[in-house]
């Protein structure tokens, strides 16, 4: 049916008129915010309806293939057997960042016509427009970008040829870029006998490449003339690619500014929530700071979910010293698989820490304590550039979380989340039992399925990605006392455009968020941990690392007592209680220049071996995970006598143990 009517209707179920234009942006009734949700809708038979069609008096067609839900507060028809075609999207689902996610299902009238899976989460922006494919946007981009959109598709292909849709990376119509981001519109699926390989992925890149003549352009050719080769392997083909990447990033320059604070919440006085850095005396460590991003959000009430937090980022800060120490001595970069799987061995080292803790204390239940995390480390390694030279910063990220504690990505153009949340709603979509918006009704949908220390180390799934800083952007990291309610998603244009322009400093931005979670979510703590990365050459000096640290320091807080409140953790069902904390600001620029001499030590050249790291990470269980909660607790009480211990170590371990505050 066509009709010209262009309506939307409001989400605010007491709406006593919610029909509005379409083009409005808040009810004319109500004052409620308009959700305008554009979908993909896959599929020859959608591909067909002509723009202005009204599918079920409720999808409006806008372009071929674009609906817009005009009723976007009513549930999608979702049939209670998933189809076939919908499991991979399911399967997928750690991979939101790159892939669409079911939106509904609608059946086909026709016997012999498709079935149209409609998609959100798909390459579109905000008012139903495409996002650029990639051939549309490679003469374009910038050498670093075009590397990284292949490292991008390369990653993702082994986890699509799993569930038999690595096609979807061969269409060119269907490989998106959403900025730095690869995005799909859709997955398609082949018959095993029919799966392309490494031949087929280098061919699709062929035009790409020759469409333009850049300093890395020789290099990608013979890339996809190694994929071409029978013999090749996709190890092979990603280490080199690996190099590429990171000689053409080492090429910018690279600022970063942190700053972190933690704030007991509006309505709240115990303060469950920790990061780093937070306090004045974290600026006084070259080594993490400002490479090393914390926030945890701790579980299992007074002096449980406090000491499980405080514990995780003082063993974080103690194990990523020791792991950067030892990186910055190499002369050629680490892995990408290697450095996170030490990642997953220190996070792994705390959560048995922790677990050890409980079982000591005999908590049970309710009581156990834990922690979420969500953690970065920018890992500044010495690489070889494109043009000859040598950096001392391959502009890495590496983003590991477990729990609901999330990472954004912001940029002048868009607010991207990084991290994908532990809690039932994921495992159901994973599991391929539900799609997410049918799990998100579950009473238990946003029930924790893991944290740092309820359980053994073997049962944790530790998701660590790795990301490159190519562009100026800010990198948030928060608790859920503010990513609730989608308050970054609906706010960050109006409190980090400002800190991107130059317009307020990191340390504000942090402040302006805690208010706004404050005043938003003021039944939480909240934590948030803020880095401006700056690669702009007009912006910031051309040197191949140029640190500069902004941090927050706390104070005694004040405020009402609140009552024990309850968090659920899958399976355990873990009770939390909230401790006290609260922030005031400071707003400190310091250079490495600035630090005194004895805390800047002189890299070694060496080689790092798999041995050696793995012997670092038993050290590290041995002198972290045996201080157990005695000890821990000299930690915290006894610093003194703590550092007694360290000088009784051996060299090596001594120089990984903190530093105290005399």
């Amino acid at each position: 049916m066509i009709t010209t009517e262009k309506i939307i209707y409001c989400v605010n179920p007491d709406c006593t008129d919610p029909t509005n234009p379409v083009e409005e942006r808040t009810c004319i009734s109500c004052q409620t915010p308009l959700v305008h949700r554009y979908l993909w809708a896959s599929g020859s038979l959608a591909a067909a309806m002509s723009p202005g069609t009204k599918v079920l008096d409720r999808y409006e067609v806008i372009t071929p293939q674009v609906w817009l839900d005009t009723h976007p507060g009513l549930a999608p028809t979702v049939p209670e057997e998933l189809p076939k075609a919908v499991i991979p999207y399911l399967k997928l689902y750690q991979e939101r960042l790159h892939l669409p996610e079911v939106y509904g299902l609608l059946y086909a009238a026709e016997a012999d016509a498709d079935d149209i899976l409609l998609l959100e989460n798909v390459p579109l922006d905000e008012t139903g427009n495409l996002y650029p494919a990639i051939a549309e946007s490679w003469e374009a981009a910038t050498a670093v970008r075009q590397v990284y959109w292949l490292w991008q598709i390369l990653q993702l292909w082994l986890p699509l040829s799993d569930l038999g849709v690595a096609q979807s990376l061969l269409i060119a119509d269907n490989v998106r870029s959403h900025g730095w981001c690869i995005r799909l519109l859709e997955l398609h699926q082949t018959p095993a006998t029919k799966q392309p390989t490494l031949l087929h992925l280098g061919k699709s890149w062929q035009p790409w490449v020759a469409s333009v003549n850049t300093p890395i352009s020789s290099e990608l050719e013979k890339i996809i003339e190694q994929m071409c080769s029978p013999e090749v392997k996709l190890e092979t083909i990603a280490t080199q690619l690996n190099a590429l990447l990171l000689s053409s990033a080492a090429e910018l320059p690279l600022s970063l500014k942190v700053a972190g604070a933690t704030d007991p919440g509006a309505e709240l006085r115990h303060n469950e929530d920790n990061c780093y850095p937070m306090t004045a005396s974290d600026l006084y460590d070259p080594i993490i700071i400002p490479h090393l991003a914390i926030v945890c959000d701790g579980i299992g009430g007074h002096q449980g979910g406090e000491v499980a937090s405080q514990l995780a980022v003082q063993s974080l800060k103690l194990q990523i010293r020791a792991l950067l120490t030892e990186v910055g001595e190499q002369t050629e970069p680490v892995p990408p698989n290697l450095f996170q799987s030490q990642l997953e061995a220190s996070l792994r080292v705390v959560n048995n820490l922790l677990s050890a803790a409980n079982d000591e204390q005999k908590r049970q239940g309710r009581e156990r304590m834990a922690t979420t995390l969500v953690m970065a480390v920018q890992v500044p390694q010495q690489v070889s550039t494109i043009s000859g030279g040598q950096s001392d910063n391959a502009h890495e990220l590496y983003v590991a979380n477990i729990g609901d504690s999330r990472a954004y990505w912001i940029t002048r153009n868009s607010c991207q989340l990084l991290t994908v949340d532990d809690i039932v709603a994921t495992r159901e979509v994973c599991s391929a039992r539900s799609l997410y918006r049918s799990a998100r009704q579950r009473t238990d949908a946003t029930a924790l399925t893991q944290a740092l220390g309820t359980k053994d180390a073997e049962s944790l799934h530790i998701v660590i990605k790795r990301f490159i800083l190519e562009e100026d952007g800010v990198l948030l990291l928060c608790s859920d006392g503010l990513s609730d309610h989608d308050w970054v998603e609906k706010s960050w244009q109006d409190y980090l455009i400002p800190l991107l322009a130059g317009e307020i400093s990191v340390a504000d931005a942090v402040s302006d968020l805690i208010d706004l979670a404050n005043e938003k979510n003021g039944h939480d703590n909240t934590s948030v941990v803020m880095t401006l990365c700056r690669v702009s050459q007009e912006l910031v000096p051309v040197t191949p690392s140029s640190l500069t640290e902004e941090v927050l320091k706390t104070e005694e807080p004040e405020g009402p007592e609140e009552p024990e409140e309850l968090e659920e953790l899958e399976e355990l069902e873990a009770e939390s209680t909230l401790e006290e904390s609260s922030p005031a600001l400071i707003d400190v620029d310091v250079t490495v220049d600035d630090l005194p001499d004895s805390t800047i030590s002189t890299p070694v050249k060496s080689t790092i071996q798999p041995q050696t790291v793995i012997l670092i990470g038993g050290l590290l269980a041995a002198v972290v995970g045996g201080i157990s909660v005695g000890l821990f607790a000299l930690w915290q009480l006894n610093p003194q006598g703590f550092q007694q211990i360290c000088r009784q170590l051996p060299p090596r371990i001594q120089s990984i143990c903190p530093a105290t505050n005399d």
